[in-house]
């Protein structure tokens, strides 16, 4: 059973993609993931003074936009997720570069999956203190 990030964040999500998944042939996995697959992130913007990948990760939803609560099926090839980002503290350097429309990745090592920002959900309203 997934765990809501919801409820481990304390917090709303921070925005939502539409994803797809590249294929094998794209350099893509061999099998779609599950739930709680933490990937890596990085979304295009020629402001960004971070260098590297970010830990923002995705909760995928089911057809009717809910979470998908069983950790052991397999996403969608194509579909949505919430968003999250787990270094509070970089909220503020992402509420700044993020808008709808905003292209990213997936990475696992590579990429493997390509994005767009649908809707912001939190990301201008989320506390930004630390985790501990």
């Amino acid at each position: 059973m997934h765990k809501l990030y919801e409820s481990i964040l304390g917090r709303s999500a921070d925005f939502r993609v539409k994803y797809q998944f590249y294929s094998e042939d794209q350099g893509g996995r061999k099998i779609l993931p599950n739930q709680g697959t933490r990937f890596n992130f990085w979304y295009e913007n020629h402001n960004h003074t971070m260098k590297g990948i970010f830990m923002i990760w995705p909760e995928f939803e089911n057809e009717e936009g809910e979470i998908i609560l069983d950790s052991h099926v397999l996403v969608s090839a194509s579909g949505t997720a919430k968003m999250w980002i787990i270094n509070s503290e970089l909220i503020p350097y992402h509420a700044d570069k993020i808008k709808i429309g905003t292209k990213g990745y997936f990475y696992e090592g590579k990429r493997i999956a390509e994005c767009e920002v649908i809707e912001i959900i939190g990301l201008t309203s989320n506390p930004t203190k630390t985790l501990s």
